[in-house]
């Protein structure tokens, strides 16, 4: 049987390696359950008692921001979790087998896929109770949730890419830490406008700001956009991301798997 046709059966058994982890281990749901959660109270009370954002309160400027961490967030567990299956000889076993490569890099994606859904719940409730609020119907905010979502797999497959190429737990563990700066320097927490000019276009230009923008669009939230071109048409720039993200990810993690242990 090709590797093709086996892929459906290949990536449901992958997916559910990877969700059985987190059923003998609630530790790793709960905790990625409640980070989302303990920011709202942080950065929407904390933080946001010094804020002031045009058009409307910070807790509705920020939410959208934190939704766009949770898809972020994907990099770190798939980073660490495929170096951790290469440097423990996971890899090896599973590619002596006759089984499809890229099914089983997608099941694992499709998991975590399947956390960041159940995360986003809790959060949402949490940011509705803080004052967030979803003012352009529900089709736009399931359309926000669904680029949320996209987006969330495209930063798995990056992650799965990268810690197949690290190849150990521990600096992966490591690398994935930069993951936080990356997500500071957006505008998911304040406007660019009042960062210096060079700092604000590397801010609009990256794509978690795309991402963050594109929800505050779609939720009908308080947002400061700047003049580059992925934060004025954010929906579009964040398919062109993920797009570009799988195009790069997709194949390396694939031919990363192949070369894992070698």
């Amino acid at each position: 049987m090709s590797a093709l046709m086996t892929m459906p059966v290949d990536a449901a058994a992958s997916a559910r390696r990877i969700l059985l982890v987190y059923r003998h281990s609630p530790g790793l749901l709960l905790s990625s359950l409640l980070v989302p959660v303990a920011m709202v109270g942080v950065f929407g009370y904390v933080f946001g008692s010094a804020m002031d954002v045009p058009g409307g309160g910070y807790r509705e400027f920020l939410m959208p921001g934190l939704f766009a961490m949770v898809a972020l967030n994907a990099v770190m567990p798939a980073m660490v979790g495929g170096a951790r299956d290469a440097g423990r000889g996971v890899t090896d076993r599973l590619r002596s087998m006759s089984v499809s490569r890229l099914g089983l890099l997608t099941g694992q994606t499709a998991a975590d896929l399947l956390v960041a859904a159940v995360v986003l719940v809790p959060t949402g409730l949490v940011g509705l109770a803080a004052g967030w609020r979803i003012r352009h119907g529900l089709g736009p905010a399931l359309g926000a949730f669904g680029l949320l979502l996209l987006f969330r797999f495209a930063c798995g497959w990056l992650g799965t890419a990268l810690g197949l190429a690290v190849g150990k737990e521990e600096t992966a563990g490591q690398l994935a830490v930069l993951t936080i700066p990356f997500s500071m320097l957006t505008s998911a927490f304040v406007p660019t406008g009042g960062m210096p000019g060079w700092l604000a276009a590397i801010a609009d230009w990256n794509p978690v700001s795309a991402v963050v923008e594109a929800c505050r669009q779609l939720f009908g939230n308080p947002s400061a956009p700047g003049d580059a071109w992925p934060v004025q048409h954010p929906v579009a720039a964040t398919f062109g991301w993920c797009a570009l993200l799988l195009a790069v990810a997709v194949p390396l993690a694939v031919r990363n798997f192949a070369r894992s242990g070698r």
